[in-house]
């Protein structure tokens, strides 16, 4: 191997394994590999932002910690209102859709009852109807009784 592409594979931080390879005389470079570091480890690589974020504890004191904290209550109230907004877009909606229930529910009744009044007025036509037109074969035996008296 040549001097610009050799690989030297030591176990790092938190089951990360670190590749060192020289880079054109510029000196050593560290590239985090997925996989197990050793015999016991194993996992994902985890940034290097977020380790240090878990591993060191805050102190309550502190401004970073107060700043946080801020922002973190501010998120919670903002998500708060959220919610309770949405609940209440929700319960206005369901008042909307009664009363529209409530219209159309009316609407049906009264469809209902201008359709029986309907029918009625149909059904009696139609019996008017039947009752004042006579069989054609009456008629003609009517017709030719009256001719031959």
């Amino acid at each position: 191997m040549s001097k610009a592409s050799q690989q030297n594979t030591t176990p790092g931080v938190n089951g990360i394994s670190v590749i060192h390879t020289q880079a054109h005389a510029s000196g050593l470079q560290q590239v985090p590999q997925l996989g197990p570091a050793g015999p016991g480890g194993g996992g994902k690589a985890v940034p290097p932002s977020k380790q240090s974020k878990k591993s060191l504890p805050m102190d309550r004191n502190s401004d970073e910690y107060r700043q946080r904290r801020e922002r973190n209550n501010m998120a919670v109230k903002k998500s708060r209102l959220k919610s309770k907004q949405k609940a209440q877009d929700t319960l206005q909606r369901v008042n909307q859709l009664k009363e529209e229930n409530e219209r159309l529910e009316a609407k049906i009744k009264l469809l209902t009852k201008e359709l029986s009044v309907l029918k009625d007025l149909f059904l009696e036509h139609a019996h008017n109807l039947a009752d004042n037109v006579q069989p054609s074969s009456t008629e003609n035996t009517t017709d030719s009784d009256n001719a031959g008296q």
